[in-house]
């Protein structure tokens, strides 16, 4: 069987992948404020509880509610990979070692994806330069996260560590999984992923988190738990389904080398962070990183060479 086109990212595709990692990067923001006051767990079960209804009506919108029920088994798969046991897991993983070090971890989540799509499909291959910028990106976010805090982490809680590096590497299957149903909308994917995460994470969060007798939230953390589903989640949805129809699951999940970019420029203008310069350099090579993946600079590089040769 002949092998497609290797997917590519167009300008359009970076500028929704821009878009996304500042809605995922805002949801450590929005979690923050939450969960001094909420489970986590529960801001979990929030979280796609608020998208749900938000999703389903741009399905109704869009005359797309009929193309749930057919495709209920999907989108239960799709709840389990993508949302509600890697949310469990990185949850559970932060009780045992620091946010900076589950960051890194989850950075890893391109590493399992181009490799699982290089041996699962024929136009999302791993090229020189595609590994040589995945390894340059997962670099620059471990030098802007800081040594201190992925070496101080590493060694006493393994436990921590493999669920965190288990919920990347399913959310890499998620992905590559989710391309299958590229036909759908992303409407309708996230619609549909979001229920399925609802009755997968309640029974859970009934048994132990009890948040009935839970004391009533401040109006920031409501507020906070609003934006996580609506925009972080039901928004992020539309972006990322979009982006991985188009693009590929590999290179989709180049957000994750991005979230940590964008979570540390809005806690610089929302929360009074200082920007060091260990971060400088860290987000140089993630910039390096992703120039590396998208070729073009390298192809116009190696034209202008051709071109200056001849007469």
């Amino acid at each position: 069987m002949p092998s497609r086109p290797l997917l590519t990212m167009s300008p359009v595709d970076w500028a929704m992948l821009l878009g996304l990692s500042l809605l995922w990067g805002a949801a450590f923001y929005f979690a923050k404020v939450a969960v001094a006051e909420v489970p986590a767990m529960t801001i979990s079960l929030v979280r796609v509880s608020v998208a749900a209804p938000i999703m389903l009506a741009l399905c109704w919108r869009a005359a797309e509610l009929r193309l749930l029920p057919p495709n209920w088994w999907p989108f239960v798969v799709m709840g389990i990979l993508s949302n509600a046991v890697p949310f469990a897991l990185i949850a559970w993983s932060q009780t045992r070692i620091g946010s900076g070090l589950a960051a890194v971890l989850n950075a890893t989540t391109p590493l399992f994806a181009i490799v699982l799509a290089h041996l699962t499909t024929t136009d999302d291959r791993i090229t020189p330069a595609r590994a040589t910028g995945l390894l340059l990106g997962l670099a620059g976010v471990a030098v802007m996260i800081g040594p201190g805090v992925v070496v101080g982490g590493i060694g006493g809680h393994l436990a921590g560590e493999m669920a965190c590096l288990a919920a990347a590497a399913l959310y890499a299957v998620g992905a590559l999984y989710a391309r299958r149903y590229r036909h759908l909308s992303p409407n309708v994917i996230g619609g549909g992923q979001a229920v399925a995460s609802i009755v997968l994470l309640l029974p859970p969060v009934l048994l132990l988190d009890r948040p009935w007798t839970l004391p009533m939230p401040s109006g920031a953390a409501i507020a906070a738990l609003l934006a996580l589903g609506a925009f972080s989640t039901a928004l992020a949805y539309i972006l990322y389904f979009r982006v991985l129809a188009r693009a590929g699951a590999t290179n989709a999940l180049l957000v994750t080398f991005l979230i940590p970019v964008s979570a540390l420029l809005l806690g610089i203008a929302f929360a009074g962070e200082r920007l060091e310069p260990h971060q400088i350099i860290g987000m140089a090579g993630i910039a390096a990183g992703l120039v590396a993946i998208d070729g073009r600079l390298a192809r116009w590089l190696a034209e202008r060479r051709s071109g200056g040769g001849t007469p």
